[in-house]
């Protein structure tokens, strides 16, 4: 039996790849009030500690792409997701701060004393 591991993938490889049109679930785990000051276009948002409770909402998403703010949660999030079955799921490195530095300028930063 193969035991599936966290796949890592970097922001330019997955706007690259979303760009042509790969079907890849975006899946933020940050708090509500995170998401509220930003997000991915079409994410889906799944708070890290609703995860496990709520992953059926993705049961059919073939690959999956999960990420938070600077990365730490969405690799927790992503493991949680590897343990619930799903087979092809991706951390995004860096998080939606890397995402902004080097795919979308547009999406603004905020900085996490707010914690």
């Amino acid at each position: 039996m193969t035991i599936n591991q966290v796949l890592h993938i970097q922001p330019i490889a997955l706007h690259e790849r979303l760009k042509k049109g790969d079907d890849i679930c975006l899946v933020d785990v940050r708090d509500y009030w995170e998401y509220s000051l930003t997000s991915i276009k079409e994410s889906n948002h799944i708070p890290l500690n609703e995860l496990a409770d709520r992953a059926q909402e993705i049961i059919f998403e073939e690959e999956i792409v999960v990420y938070c703010h600077h990365g730490e949660r969405a690799f927790l999030g992503a493991q949680t997701l590897i343990e619930s079955g799903f087979k092809k799921v991706y951390h995004l490195t860096g998080g939606i701060d890397a995402w902004s530095q080097v795919v979308d300028p547009k999406i603004p930063r905020y900085k996490s004393e707010s914690f």
